[in-house]
């Protein structure tokens, strides 16, 4: 008899998971960026600069893991009027709740906070969602939420279709003045305080004509179809009580933590930053890449709403060198083709990304390692990032030791122009997934970048070559350079273990690459 209820309690939670829709949008009220903006804090400080660089835009680069998260604090605790802020994924752990915590100031001084959140990236704990947004200037949503909050994974597979098209979006924007944006989600890993990994990123902090492109972006998905207030998606507001408890834990938890290592580290970068920032932004033109939110709900050959048909449509043609940095890069057959053409026409090309002892996604290297060879033969310098690129056996974060992993997605094109977001190149960014991105013509940055990795690539990764076996076949081989100069060569992927390379050559057998 119990086999009989469990059976009949699967059966009817499966049809419930089934039949599970999402409620209407009706009673959503829409909202716009704010424009008069220009007297702010801001405002009167970028007021002088952007007079004398009339019609550009200022770029400064956050590759400083702890310092991309004071930018963000800073920009919280110098909004006035409004706080924009786009995620795919947003953790409940320190770095997530300092600046959740900045970001809960500034509502409480009459700042309009907008948070919108992909609902399967955060997976965020809806009480803890319902609770925020009852405060009377914070705003919450969920981008493509899956209908049903109780079996929440068991709704996602009976729904696959729509919820694997996913917002990857990155972007934070205060009054409409100052905006950042690159690969970093919220999170510990993100910002150089997790002891297990340690992502190697990259973001823009701009300000300038391209911010309120930005904003409307902001605003597309925001007032998309595809976006639902979370009160919205529960069926119900918070209880009363609920906003003062989750200030009580968060002020007790950020209370203990205040002489940890690294909140200690992170105060001392703040006078720092704030000196480099009011002086240290290089000039230029951006023009803002992004897909339409409509691109989830069709269908993946429908291309005119993708950032990827954006950027051919500038033909970008580099001359003499390019530089793509990429953690999970499946180039597919025409990225072999576009790359092995250049190459071919006398352009140097680098590309940087994971190795399979450092990347994080398995499934992503198996896709990868399929064009490795087709690359190398066409003269593409391929490298893959070390775990532990540093002298030492680990590569030290803010208070620990943890393995790295590269997370930034950056291309450079001659030195000259340079593109900073989300944006991978695999058929998941390009096919799938929202994206958003700053392609800047900028000569400081796009070269601070290129020099910036290009003189540390033996150091930080492995070049990957083709060697003759015995047997007179090329294979791949992985070269690691010492600082004095010496050379390792590996036959095999470094540092990966046997049943690594085993899982990694099964999923090489599924056809799965359209989903990565």
């Amino acid at each position: 008899m119990s086999m009989l209820r469990i059976g009949f309690a699967i059966a009817v939670t499966t049809l419930v998971t089934a039949c599970a829709s999402l409620p209407p949008l009706s009673g959503r009220t829409p909202s716009y960026a704010a424009d008069d903006t220009a007297s702010t804090r801001l405002g009167s400080a970028f007021r002088e600069s952007e007079q004398a660089h009339t019609g550009e835009d200022a770029f400064a680069l956050l590759p400083n893991a702890v310092d991309a998260l004071v930018a963000r604090v800073v920009l919280a605790e110098s909004a006035d009027r409004t706080l924009d802020l786009q995620y795919y994924i947003w953790h409940d752990d320190l770095t997530g709740r300092e600046l959740g915590a900045a970001v809960l100031r500034a509502a409480d001084r009459g700042v309009r906070v907008r948070i919108l959140l992909d609902d399967l990236g955060t997976n965020a704990d809806d009480r803890l969602l319902l609770a925020l947004d009852s405060h009377p200037n914070v705003q919450i949503r969920l981008f493509n939420p899956v209908a049903d909050r109780t079996f929440k994974k068991l709704s996602a597979l009976f729904h696959f279709a729509r919820i694997n098209r996913r917002m990857h979006n990155k972007a934070m924007i205060a009054d409409n003045q100052a905006a950042i944006l690159g690969g970093r989600n919220i999170g510990d890993e993100y910002f150089g305080a997790s002891t297990t990994v340690a992502f190697g990123d990259l973001d823009v902090l701009v300000h300038g004509p391209v911010v309120h492109d930005v904003s409307d972006s902001f605003d597309a998905f925001w007032n998309s179809d595809s976006a639902y207030p979370i009160a919205t998606l529960i069926g119900h507001k918070a209880d009363p009580d609920a906003l003062p408890a989750v200030r009580k834990k968060l002020d007790e938890y950020l209370k203990s933590e205040q002489n940890s290592d690294y909140i200690e580290h992170a105060k001392d970068r703040i006078g720092p930053y704030l000196a480099n920032g009011a002086t240290g932004y290089s000039w230029g033109h951006a023009a803002l890449l992004h897909d339409d939110p409509a691109k989830v709900e069709q269908s993946r050959t429908e291309t005119d709403t993708h950032l990827m048909t954006q950027f051919r449509a500038l033909m970008l043609q580099p001359r003499h060198d390019m530089l793509v940095v990429s953690p999970y890069f499946i180039p597919g057959q025409e990225g072999v083709a576009w790359l092995s053409k250049l190459s071919h026409d006398g352009v140097s090309v680098k590309v940087l990304t994971n190795s399979l002892a450092s990347t994080d996604v398995a499934a992503v290297h198996a896709g990868y390692r399929r064009y490795r060879e087709a690359l190398i033969s066409a003269g593409v310098h391929l490298y893959e990032l070390r775990p532990n690129p540093d002298e030492g056996p680990t590569k030290k974060s803010t208070f620990g030791s943890s393995r790295a992993s590269l997370h930034a997605k950056t291309y450079v094109f001659d030195r000259q122009m340079i593109f900073i977001g989300s944006m991978n190149l695999d058929a998941r960014s390009m096919d799938l997934n929202t994206e958003i991105g700053l392609l800047c013509e900028s000569p400081d940055i796009a070269a601070e970048v290129a020099d910036g990795i290009g003189s540390q690539l033996d150091r930080l990764a492995w070049r990957v070559e083709l060697r003759p076996s015995a047997n007179g076949t090329l294979h791949p081989v992985w070269l690691q350079t010492a600082a004095d100069g010496t050379v390792m060569q590996y036959d095999s992927e470094p540092e990966a273990s046997s049943m690594r390379r085993l899982q990694v050559w099964f999923l090489g057998l599924l056809p799965i690459e359209s989903q990565l």
